[in-house]
């Protein structure tokens, strides 16, 4: 069961980067173009061009977003994601109270886990890394890390 399970692993990996990518996109969209529902606390509107920290977290969200989505340098563009929910959560949300559940800050907590796992597993399959690796015949070392490992 374990050997089956390690077998799988890049492929996990790779459905929960492109699912947290796709969704910290979304967030960055919404923010800067007002689609999808605008930006949080905005009505449907979005944050205004320049203005710290939102329009900087909101271009950061859209970003690195499609970078993971898409796999492309998927652990520097998880680096800077994840540090910038550490930032949202300990700038903006923990001065209203101590836990997540009691300051809004649930999303920038997840996110900032979700985003350092990445750092360190890579971006599993499916990820243009690998896929431009291959063709390059070269092996990167987020390919020879993302492989199963052996039980």
């Amino acid at each position: 069961m374990t050997a089956r399970l390690n077998h799988a692993q890049p492929y996990a990996v790779g459905l929960f980067r492109l699912v947290v990518g796709l969704l910290f996109a979304c967030h960055g969209a919404a923010s800067l173009f007002g689609v999808l529902g605008g930006a949080m606390g905005t009505h449907g509107g979005t944050v205004e061009a320049g203005a710290w920290p939102a329009w900087y977290a909101a271009a950061i969200q859209l970003v690195c977003g499609v970078l993971v989505l898409f796999g492309l340098g998927t652990r520097g563009a998880a680096f800077i994601a994840s540090g910038s929910m550490a930032y949202a959560y300990f700038d903006v949300h923990q001065q209203n109270a101590l836990w997540p559940l009691q300051n809004g800050g649930e999303l920038s907590a997840i996110y900032c886990w979700a985003f350092l796992l990445l750092v360190f597993t890579g971006s599993g399959a499916f990820g243009l890394d690998r896929l431009l690796a291959a063709r390059s015949g070269g092996s990167t070392a987020e390919e020879r890390t993302t492989r199963p490992v052996a039980a």
